[in-house]
């Protein structure tokens, strides 16, 4: 990794609140002579890290297994600060940015607001540091890329990977997909879905079949929620994910360069989605619940039994396929159609779109960049990606190293395979679900190999997970699948998957102009889109959606539209060049 020289003196106004003059590296540093990270931190005074992560759904300290670890390790405990909790978009951002801290610890997305923070100085150059970063040097390159034009080191990728950008980054199951209860589905005779709009005869089939859960509560086809809404509907982008496409903007995106549609143009895959749901809600198979409830509420609803299609694999499979309900031949697999080609994120070679770093006015920085690097080696990938990532957790407490490999113990089957379990005093207490990773990223992909044990991260992927888990439904799903051991398999057998090369494309900063109009606009779209959802009849769908793109177009939807086709044709040709650099 090359050595950077750290800029004397930055100075930059950022969002206009004010000017921040640059501040040095603390902790013996000043001068950018390097400083090993290669210490015992368990000896050292104890601090509290700030760490504002723009990826955490938790607010508060770290508690529970993962805490410990990290105290244990760096006498460091993480004190998480959530803008997506904290409500108001980017507000909590700013407000701390416009303080002239932002955090200890730093976890935002590359390109605009790494750039802001960095010309603002609220970045510390990692250049003394990085020389001693073991684990992070294996990604010389990405970081390199990450830093170009900068005279520093400011920050490192997140999910980092060596497998090639033309290759899935998911694992055994894409990030996409349509889920259903497969054991539902079966009592149906495993009907054909050629497309979209099939599945919801289906759906009504296996509803009325099983109008209740087992816990007695109603239970519906489908359930939604507004948590992530964002420039669209987020449960109106998902079914477009089938098709190959991924949302940039206003824009929906094809993965290999060959489509762009604006999302509210009336046959766009948008638009489409949003009749389904109107259509689901006609026959009475969409929760009442959908316009007043959040994703916890849903996710709970899932794990009773309650909910039958699920668009993420993560969702349905995470909340209800525990291995009971599989062994009862019970849970959610996919049900393809025959004409999808679900979208898929290739690896990326240069690190997904957020970076970690540390904050200018950080106490001890060189204990920081040592927690850095420890998030990178295979202990802190386990750790940190355990439960949201695939990744199998602590060593000695979940899984152990057998003769064929890694394997589970029988705390980490009952925690992470079967719904959950109580930690041992020794390792925290508390529920194991409750003492994961906040941080909420993983430093590498699950699906690289841990150099430790020689197989992925993803514990999927072990022999000794493979030799157990069949089970009643996994074997009458591959059974009807002509023998395909994993999702990711039988949908690049049958030509159903659609890459899109990993890039590391970031979008620029919309202009405050663009910035002002999107906003306008997008709140119009999504509230019009849960209008057409739910409206009473199909005329008053046709009128509301010409009333959305009357209105869009009347604040500026078109301008908005022009800067991001730009943007979606500029990511198009990074996932080009970097699929011939490293395909």
């Amino acid at each position: 990794m090359r050595s950077r020289k750290a800029i004397a003196l930055l100075v930059a106004p950022l969002l206009g609140a004010m000017s921040l003059a640059a501040c040095t590296t603390a902790g013996g540093a000043d001068d950018g002579e390097p400083v090993s990270v290669d210490q015992d931190w368990s000896k050292a005074d104890p601090i509290t890290v700030d760490v504002f992560d723009g990826l955490a759904n938790y607010q508060g300290m770290q508690g529970g297994w993962f805490g410990k670890i990290v105290e244990e390790k760096f006498n460091m405990k993480l004190n998480i600060i959530a803008p997506n909790v904290a409500g108001g978009g980017d507000t909590l951002y700013n407000t701390r940015v416009s303080g002239g801290d932002l955090g200890d610890l730093i976890v935002v997305d590359r390109g605009e607001k790494m750039d802001e923070l960095v010309e603002g100085g609220l970045l510390a150059d990692m250049s003394p540091y990085v020389g001693s970063m073991k684990n992070v040097g294996r990604y010389d390159a990405a970081v390199d890329y990450l830093n170009e034009g900068k005279e520093g080191v400011y920050g490192i990728p997140t999910q980092l990977s060596e497998v090639k950008p033309t290759e899935p980054s998911e694992g055994v199951d894409p990030t996409f997909g349509p889920f259903l209860r497969w054991d539902y589905y079966a009592e149906l005779g495993y009907p054909e879905i050629d497309t979209l709009e099939d599945l919801l005869p289906i759906l009504k089939d296996m509803q009325d079949a099983h109008p209740e859960a087992d816990n007695g509560k109603p239970a519906y086809a489908i359930s939604l929620f507004k948590d992530w809404d964002g420039n669209m509907m987020v449960m109106g982008k998902q079914p477009t994910t089938l098709y190959g496409y991924d949302e940039l903007g206003f824009v929906l995106a094809k993965a290999d360069g060959s489509d762009y549609q604006s999302i509210i143009d009336s046959d766009s895959e948008y638009v489409r989605a949003l009749r389904f749901y109107h259509e689901a809600n006609q026959l009475g198979i969409v929760d009442p619940e959908s316009t007043t409830q959040n994703y916890d509420t849903m996710f709970s609803k899932y794990q009773n039994g309650q909910v039958l299609l699920s668009w993420w694999p993560w969702l349905g499979q995470s909340a209800y396929n525990t291995e009971q309900n599989m062994a009862d031949g019970k849970g959610f697999m996919i049900a393809p159609l025959q004409d999808q080609q679900v979208f898929s994120y290739g690896a990326a070679v240069y690190g997904a779109k957020q970076i970690v770093g540390i904050g200018s006015k950080a106490e001890d920085p060189a204990r920081l960049a040592a927690f850095i690097d420890w998030l990178y080696s295979p202990e802190g990938v386990q750790a940190s990606a355990s439960e949201t990532m695939g990744a199998a957790g602590p060593e000695g407490l979940t899984w152990e190293k057998g003769e064929n490999g890694p394997e589970f113990t029988e705390f980490g089957r009952e925690a992470i395979l079967e719904g959950g379990a109580d930690v041992p005093a020794e390792w925290g207490g508390g529920s194991y679900k409750d003492g994961v990773s906040t941080l909420n990223f993983s430093a590498v992909l699950p699906i690289d190999e841990d150099p430790d044990t020689g197989v992925p991260y993803n514990y999927k992927f072990w022999p000794s997970y493979q030799e157990s888990a069949s089970n009643p439904l996994t074997e009458d799903w591959s059974e009807k699948m002509g023998g395909a051991p994993t999702t990711m398999e039988y949908l690049r057998s049958n030509d159903m998957l659609l890459v899109a090369p990993g890039s590391s494309y970031a979008a620029p900063a919309d202009p405050s102009e663009i910035e002002t109009i999107r906003n306008q606009v997008k709140a119009s779209i999504v509230e019009y889109s849960w209008k057409m959802s739910f409206a009473k009849d199909d005329a008053e769908f046709e009128s509301l959606l010409a009333e959305m793109q009357e209105t869009a177009k009347g604040l500026g939807y078109d301008q908005v539209l022009e800067f991001d086709m730009a943007n979606a044709e500029a990511q198009n040709a990074a996932r080009v060049e970097v699929a011939e650099n490293f395909g």
